[in-house]
């Protein structure tokens, strides 16, 4: 990437521009009232008042130097491992930017300004912050930021930020058959699962694609229907006319007014849901999201973290665990409810499925009922080494 050289932003002329907005009553400026208070306080200054409002309207975003690579669309991630170089990820992995902030204040700054941006505490007492930025500069094409910081208490000198670029999705599974995610016939059986209603699970590491290739799911789902978003923070905004968010929130100072992703998924049941999608499953919410499944919410689906396809079924069983669930009735559940895992890789040759497999029974006792030493185990649809599995017929992808 060819880094572009901001233009420096004497701390006089930002301090001066928040004084005058102040006095004029303007706390969270748009970019036009920065002009004019530009215009009021550097009347004659060697920076044209275009550059002057380009980059106070970064300082004033939070994202300071951090907001320059983001204005390329093509970056999902931007991180700056305290003083040192800017790095971005354009989706074939991590690399630099030629930008550098290698004074450790500035890194602080930076990392605090987000925070407060966010509305979230980010000081020595709780080092550590986790937010969405909605409120971006001008020429930053997402929707929203997530951001993640760390205090040099923690992580070395200044600060260490991770920022994920949050946008809107118009990469249809056309779009993703195109870029290689998966081949023809892999597309046709995930839109013929979409249309039958079919609820499943994507599974995969960071940055495997999990939630790109959900987005691109959920807008197959009829505009008819309505989808309910579970998320910890926005990061899915699917093409999809009738979608609704509900996100977590974390307590106060007074640690009154925390709203957990459980507590969600129970709201959600109450929101007349055609489809249920929990943005990441990673805790005792399995209960009611099993419950959703199996009650007649159908088509509806959620990420888990895992390694690869065969290392699901033990995350469910430990998930199901903390919600105090016994092993037997998660597996139950999880065939009944759930059905089919697709896994997503980030390869040398980019982001892959490449595992679909179906739920089963496994060990002592599997088969129509379950007893005691059942297990749960996965049945392969679908490889992308080996082609179609055993199972694929029995998903229907025989008529694919």
């Amino acid at each position: 990437m060819t880094a572009t050289t901001p233009v420096p932003v004497a701390a006089t002329l930002l301090d001066q521009v928040r004084d005058d907005l102040a006095r004029h009553g303007v706390s969270a400026p748009t970019p036009a009232e920065i002009a004019v208070a530009v215009q009021r306080v550097r009347r004659g200054a060697d920076l044209s008042v275009v550059d002057e409002v380009r980059s106070l309207a970064r300082e004033f975003s939070g994202l300071g130097e951090l907001a320059l690579p983001l204005v390329d669309p093509a970056v999902t991630d931007v991180l700056l491992n305290g003083p040192g170089p800017v790095w971005i990820d354009r989706g074939d992995g991590l690399e630099p930017t030629g930008a550098r902030i290698d004074d450790p204040a500035r890194c602080r700054e930076i990392a605090v300004r987000l925070a407060t941006a966010c509305g979230v505490r980010l000081d020595d007492a709780r080092p550590y912050a986790d937010g969405v930025l909605t409120d971006l500069p001008p020429g930053v094409p997402a929707r929203a930021v997530r951001v993640h910081a760390v205090l040099g208490a923690l992580a070395g000198p200044g600060a260490c930020v991770s920022l994920r670029a949050l946008s809107a999705s118009h990469r249809s599974l056309t779009h993703l058959e195109d870029a290689g995610l998966f081949p023809a016939e892999i597309g046709a059986l995930l839109r013929d699962l979409v249309r039958r209603r079919q609820s499943l699970l994507v599974s995969g590491g960071t940055g495997a694609g999990k939630t790109t290739l959900l987005a691109a799911l959920l807008a197959e789902v009829p505009h008819t229907e309505r989808i309910l978003l579970v998320e910890d923070t926005p990061e899915l905004f699917p093409d999809h006319p009738h979608v609704i968010g509900l996100h977590t929130r974390e307590s106060g100072v007074d640690g009154a007014g925390a709203v957990d992703v459980r507590t969600l998924v129970r709201q959600s049941l109450r929101m007349r849901p055609d489809r249920i999608i929990v943005g990441e499953i990673r805790g005792a919410e399995i209960a009611e999201l099993l419950l959703a499944f199996n009650t007649g919410h159908t088509g509806s689906a959620g990420t888990v973290h895992a390694n690869g396809v065969d290392a699901v079924p033990g995350r469910l069983t430990a998930l199901g665990a903390l919600a105090g669930m016994p092993d037997a009735a998660v597996v139950r559940q999880v065939i009944d409810g759930i059905g089919l895992v697709v896994h997503v890789e980030r390869t040398p040759v980019g982001r892959r499925v490449t595992r679909i497999g179906r739920f089963v029974a496994s060990g002592v006792g599997a088969g129509p009922g379950v007893g005691l030493g059942v297990g749960l185990g996965v049945e392969t649809v679908w490889d992308a080494t080996a082609g179609r599995g055993p199972a694929w017929t029995a998903v229907g992808g025989g008529s694919c």
